[in-house]
């Protein structure tokens, strides 16, 4: 199980966000994806930040309480964002995420440059499959 790799689990096409873009549209892409959150990513593919659907739902909450106008990315992303590489191991990213609580890693290379996410669910598929192979060839 040592040799699962995040390359091989992560989603290679992931919901990203510019800094620039309205929460409007950054909500949109989030509900037509499906996806919990995704990197925000600057005009050369670095992570910048990271948007969740708990950071716009706070946003949206606060402005239509207040009746404020619409925000951007940059208003409401974290900055400071947990991320692996792909060579990373499947089973080293699941005790990772037992101590860390993201649950969407974007996945970069050695120079910071998104490569896809990978998030709890595939890490949880990638060990079950992996048991299940094991239990298939002892029985």
């Amino acid at each position: 199980m040592n040799l699962l790799k995040v390359a091989d689990q992560m989603n290679h096409h992931p919901v990203t966000f510019s800094a620039d873009m309205t929460l409007e549209t950054a909500v949109d892409k989030l509900t037509d994806a499906g996806q919990l959150g995704g990197p925000v990513i600057d005009k050369n593919r670095k992570v910048v930040g990271f948007l969740s659907e708990q950071d716009c739902l706070a946003r949206m909450l606060l402005s239509s309480y207040h009746d404020q106008v619409s925000a951007h990315v940059s208003d409401v992303m974290r900055t400071e964002v947990l991320t692996v590489k792909p060579y990373t191991g499947i089973i080293d990213l699941a005790q990772q995420m037992l101590g860390a609580k993201p649950k969407i890693y974007p996945v970069v290379d050695d120079n910071g440059v998104l490569l896809g996410v990978i998030s709890r669910t595939d890490v949880l598929r990638a060990i079950d499959q992996e048991l299940h192979s094991h239990y298939r060839a002892v029985s």
